[in-house]
């Protein structure tokens, strides 16, 4: 079997589990985003302080906000319901984490640095550009009948 045969056959075999990989994408994110979510809302006051050390406007509202898209966003995302949607605001709060807290430290993680908020990032945008997968219901509302 020449190399070409083989790499379209693993491909076609591979993509059967492309649902199962997506589902599991989304709720590792998921996850992610619950600790964070529930430390903001568990100190609130600490965490506007935060905000506004990091020169955050509104940092009360902006508390609120973040951590309320945070919470809903972990739902979302783990249910799989409009995955698109909830993914946009989730970039902007993690483009604003990296550009106050994260980017000043450089790209590793062992510094605290820009590299985990930037590979939430680019699954956010796999979401918001390819939607939750099979596995949610996502797809059972939205998906076209053939």
């Amino acid at each position: 079997m020449r190399f070409k045969e083989f790499y379209l056959e693993l491909s076609s075999l591979l993509n059967h589990f492309g649902s199962l990989a997506t589902l599991f994408a989304r709720l590792t994110l998921a996850y992610g985003f619950y600790e964070p979510a529930l430390m903001k809302w568990s100190n609130f006051d600490v965490t506007v302080v935060w905000f506004t050390q990091l020169g955050i406007p509104f940092a009360t509202f902006a508390t609120f906000l973040t951590a309320s898209v945070e919470i809903i966003g972990v739902v979302l995302l783990a249910l799989g319901l409009f995955t698109r949607i909830v993914s946009i605001p989730l970039m902007i709060i993690l483009l604003v984490a990296i550009g106050t807290v994260h980017l000043g430290n450089g790209f590793s993680v062992a510094n605290n640095g820009f590299e985990i908020p930037l590979y939430y990032f680019l699954f956010l945008f796999f979401f918001a550009t390819h939607g939750a997968g099979r596995f949610s219901i996502d797809y059972l509302i939205f998906r076209k009948e053939p």
